[in-house]
């Protein structure tokens, strides 16, 4: 197998496993996104409820652009929602509201991974560039103690990453508790709930696994180039 079947071959795994996560959170979500919740709030209340009940009056709700784009921001205090979750009233949207408060919670309790990975942000986002151009100036140059040291930056994407999905998965746990102790949801929707929250989960898992195959990609081609020259 040649170089370049080992390289765009992994290329197109990993694109594929991205592509078709993407496919199953969407279906997932638009389905239950199409069921109203029988306590009729929308996510932006659902998101009050849950904060306040937990003495987290401080932390601010505020409406984003974008699909899915929900997220909370550790160092505003603010938990950001996509339109839709922002003021819609279905399953989908009270969960998804729900889970951005589940890292307000670690937050408040300074979950340590979470600590850990706000930590790591600006490290990556400058990584993530400087990888590239690492590793493009090591191949213009024919220097591959470059091409290596772009790699090293590149694996803290994974590193960031590996950290991301306990993260996730806690505050989806947490989300439902919440969800079950407030009674946003009965035992019916409850089990709707619970498959939102897991689809979304999937998202991180096959960034994971993409982002792996693509490091796997770069070792492997980089490495046969550089035992050949040798």
């Amino acid at each position: 197998m040649d170089d370049y079947t080992i390289y765009y071959g992994l290329t197109m795994v990993a694109f594929a496993i991205s592509m078709l996560a993407q496919f199953y959170v969407r279906s997932v979500y638009q389905r239950y996104d199409r069921i109203g919740a029988k306590v009729n709030i929308t996510g932006e209340q659902a998101a009050r409820e849950l904060l306040d009940r937990n003495g987290m009056y401080e932390v601010g709700i505020r409406e984003i652009n974008g699909f899915l784009t929900d997220h909370y921001d550790p160092k505003t205090k603010e938990v950001r929602l996509s339109p839709n979750n922002f003021r819609g009233t279905s399953l989908a949207n009270i969960s998804i509201a729900c889970h951005e408060c589940g890292h307000a919670l670690q937050d408040a309790e300074s979950y340590a991974l979470l600590n850990i990975r706000s930590t790591l942000v600006p490290a990556v986002n400058i990584s993530s560039y400087a990888g590239y151009l690492a590793i493009m100036l090591g191949t213009l140059l024919g220097m591959f103690q470059i091409i290596w040291l772009g790699i090293g930056l590149e694996m803290l994407i994974l590193v960031f990453q590996v950290i991301t999905l306990p993260i996730e998965f806690d505050a989806s746990s947490r989300a439902l508790k919440q969800i079950e102790f407030i009674r946003f949801f009965d035992e019916t929707e409850l089990q709707g709930g619970k498959k939102v929250l897991s689809a979304a989960a999937l998202t991180y898992v096959a960034g994971v696994a993409a982002t792996l195959l693509q490091m796997l990609r770069l070792v492997l081609f980089y490495g046969r180039r550089d035992n050949r020259r040798r």
